[in-house]
């Protein structure tokens, strides 16, 4: 059992007392499992469970736009213009199989694909 001297803030989420973390549904974390563990001096840890991201393409993402990179061109406004939120960057991210945001504005030209979240059909000509 948690020390509540040692780990109070541990101790009133274990309480109920303070809400567990829970992320909005425009998280890439959104549904994700938590895990926990108890370490060898007692203390329980709690995080969360990898998180796999689909594979690019259909049948997992529906591809409703693609945008030819500019050199000045940020993954944030891509994802304000074509989605409504620039937050939503990691869906465009997780769309085209890009483990690291700034890989896919590096170069201009690359045609990046817009997608509807996973699970989201596109629209029937997309």
């Amino acid at each position: 059992m948690t020390n509540p001297v040692t780990y109070p803030v541990q101790s009133l989420i274990n309480l109920g007392v303070i809400p567990p973390v829970t992320f909005p549904t425009d998280s890439r974390y959104y549904n994700s499992a938590t895990l926990t563990y108890t370490a060898p001096n007692g203390q329980t840890i709690t995080y969360l469970a990898r998180r796999f991201v689909p594979q690019p393409g259909a049948p997992n993402y529906a591809t409703v736009a693609q945008h030819t990179v500019k050199q000045s061109d940020r993954l944030d406004l891509i994802a304000a213009t074509y989605l409504g939120d620039p937050l939503m960057y990691w869906l465009i991210c997780d769309a085209n199989g890009a483990m690291r945001p700034d890989q896919l504005t590096q170069t201009a030209g690359n045609v990046i694909n817009i997608t509807m979240p996973q699970g989201v059909p596109g629209a029937s000509n997309a």
